[in-house]
């Protein structure tokens, strides 16, 4: 393996990529218009990084940067390239790439009853195992409830998720899809 995570600026057909990756990742009720992310990297409000292996696009990452925060907003390891370590290594790269930094995310809820349970149980052994731990709050976003894990530091509070949010997306974006931290 030979991983390289790299800012992939306006390259269009890499974009075309990324997209056909988000879309087969992310159910529907869980993905933000792609036109916004990608506008919001045109914008500098967030990154995208790529990760490759030989030229090959293996996943990439969405990030949402504010302060000593990284947002993983969206994580996402080519279904084919799966299970071969690469997500960890994209793990290992952004904890390089971001020191000192809070890196965490917004996961789905463990629930036996849910039609990807084992998926969701494998997604959060995943995660612990490459250093992340279950912080004490939960992620409103939109009807969907997350819930929280992180990584270098203290949990993330209210206020400084808001903060994130607004630099992301605008207050009017908050006012329009409910997105806050909830005490767990």
């Amino acid at each position: 393996m030979n991983l390289i995570l790299t800012d992939i600026k306006q390259d269009k057909a890499v974009w075309q990529q990324i997209g056909a990756l988000y879309k087969t990742a992310f159910p529907p009720d869980e993905r933000a218009p792609f036109w916004l992310l990608r506008r919001r990297v045109k914008q500098g409000r967030a990154q995208i990084l790529v990760a490759y292996d030989a030229k090959k696009l293996v996943g990439f990452t969405y990030l949402v940067i504010y302060r000593d925060l990284v947002y993983l907003f969206y994580f996402a390891i080519d279904s084919e390239m799966r299970g071969q370590g690469y997500g960890s290594a994209v793990l290992q790269a952004l904890r390089q790439e971001f020191p000192g930094r809070r890196i965490f995310l917004a996961r789905e809820q463990l629930d036996e009853q849910a039609e990807n349970a084992e998926q969701r149980r494998s997604r959060h052994e995943f995660y612990l195992f490459n250093g992340f731990c279950d912080w004490p709050c939960q992620i409103k976003e939109a009807s969907v409830i997350y819930d929280v894990m992180g990584m270098g530091g203290d949990n993330i509070t209210p206020a400084e998720y808001q903060a994130l949010i607004d630099s992301w997306g605008g207050s009017l974006l908050r006012r329009l899809i409910d997105m806050r931290v909830l005490a767990k």
